[in-house]
């Protein structure tokens, strides 16, 4: 499910520099390995747990931004008689990281890749997660394979998942596919995306599901200023997207039918969540009657509008009551059920950069193969959500907080000036204190006021903006 994106692009100035790196010593953020790690990864690298299954002669290829090197998915599409076949292979983790060991207790230690404007923080060192374990262009690797069969409307014939090596023929980005399927000229894996992909987002539709194109949201700096922009997402992100849903959606039917797993759930937005949205949607002028449902109203947005953009930015905040949800020995938990995807759904498809796929990877091959899964799984999956629930939270502070820093770096220069905004949110024990969205540029700050108009437009004054101390303070005029 998508997170909110943030970057800066140039060279940043050093109080901002200065800032995000103030936020990790706070946060305590690892900026480097132990050696004992270090030296088990390489120990690793040179010496994984290989598969005896070959499927290397599949021309798999991977789709991600320019640049990337830590590649968990390829795949590969297919017509078939009744439809699709989609191969999707999953970098297999399992095969560098030996349960117990120095790489594995650091992994528990940081549970997911941390992201950061200037940087990031991976879940496992260089050496494999951009190297060993990466599914990298002409490299054989071991990895997870997934066969899905789909027939002409989309819907799920036959699962299969088991180990294998495979070989990526070519790492593709978004622009150059979305390029070539919309000249004509890709070739029938590749052009196969956006029919697949398209027939998935139909059926995510008729469920009820959705899915957020959360733009990223960049920051330019030019001249020792700053400003901001929006890069949508390409249709062939959300085409994409539906390869990593359809597997993880497999993988939770696999795990609730041999009754031992872990599901990503989400239940269904409070009302005061969506009445907050409802006001930060008056803020920045987006028309949202009343009869319309979120759902509806985030398919007509468009990503490349900038209102729209920093909206689709606040609808991930519908997303913060995800957790996770173990069961094993045969009992189902009350509450299997992803609001946002509409169905029961699992992580699996990033080990490289979140810990629950590497167990729900275990899990959902001993499905297939029928048999019990590892002692290593079971040992550790009641422990599990706790752990990832830690995780996710440090995560979601590092992008709250990098998105208060970001932004006041950005009006820094503008402090004095007046804005036009509205009132999203208002402390229920201190009424004089709130949260304002600002209509240009589309930032959100705390707002003081004798009287603050919950979810009326009024103009606000810029009191403060100091990325060393990550606020932004707004006063109403």
């Amino acid at each position: 499910m998508p997170r909110r994106r943030i970057s800066v692009t140039g060279a940043p100035e050093a109080p901002l520099r200065a800032a995000l790196a103030a936020l990790r010593a706070e946060l305590g953020v690892p900026e480097d390995f132990p050696a004992e790690v270090r030296q088990a990864a390489e120990q690793a690298a040179r010496d994984p747990a290989l598969p005896l299954g070959d499927a290397t002669d599949i021309p798999f290829f991977t789709l991600d931004p320019p640049g990337s090197k830590d590649l968990d998915q390829a795949v590969h599409l297919s017509r078939q008689a009744t439809g699709y076949r989609v191969r999707y292979a999953i970098a297999d983790v399992a095969a560098f990281v030996v349960p117990g060991g120095p790489l594995d207790e650091e992994a528990h230690r940081r549970v997911t890749t941390l992201y950061f404007p200037d940087e990031r923080i991976p879940l496992h060192p260089a050496v494999l997660s951009e190297g060993a374990a990466s599914l990298l262009p002409g490299q054989t690797r071991p990895a997870v394979l997934w066969t899905t069969d789909l027939d002409e409307e989309g819907r799920t014939l036959s699962v299969d998942v088991r180990r294998a090596l495979v070989r990526s023929r070519a790492r593709l980005d978004y622009a150059g596919v979305q390029r070539d399927i919309d000249a004509g000229t890709a070739e029938e894996p590749v052009a196969l995306l956006k029919e697949v992909g398209e027939a998935r987002e139909r059926l995510e539709t008729e469920r009820g599901g959705i899915s957020l194109h959360v733009p990223e949201q960049e920051i330019i700096e030019y001249d020792h200023a700053y400003a901001l922009r929006y890069r949508a997402p390409l249709p062939a992100d959300g085409w994409n997207a539906q390869l990593s849903l359809l597997t993880g959606m497999a993988a939770a039917d696999l795990m609730l039918a041999h009754g031992t797993g872990i599901l990503r759930t989400l239940p269904a937005a409070p009302d005061g969540a969506v009445a907050r949205l409802r006001r930060t949607a008056i803020a920045l002028h987006i028309d949202w009657p009343h009869h319309l449902s979120y759902a509806a109203l985030v398919r007509r947005l468009d990503p490349y509008d900038p209102h729209h953009a920093a909206f689709l930015q606040e609808c991930t905040t519908l997303l913060r009551g995800a957790g996770y949800t173990v069961f094993q020995g045969g009992g189902l938990p009350a509450h299997t059920l992803h609001a946002a995807v509409a169905a029961p759904y699992a992580h699996c498809t990033a080990p490289l950069r979140r810990l629950a796929d590497r167990y729900a990877s275990e899990l959902c091959l001993a499905a297939v193969a029928g048999q019990a899964p590892p002692d290593w799984v079971l040992a550790a999956l009641d422990a599990l959500p706790a752990r990832m629930a830690e995780g996710t939270r440090r995560a979601g502070t590092v992008e709250r907080e990098c998105v208060d820093i970001v932004e006041a770096a950005l009006l820094k220069d503008r402090v004095g000036d007046v804005f036009d905004g509205c009132v999203v949110d208002v402390d229920e024990h201190k009424p004089t204190v709130g949260t304002v969205q600002v209509l240009t540029p589309a930032v959100i700050g705390r707002v003081e006021g004798d009287r603050l108009p919950l979810g009326e437009r009024l103009r606000v004054r810029l009191a403060r903006a100091d990325p060393g101390t990550a606020k932004i303070l707004f006063t109403v005029v």
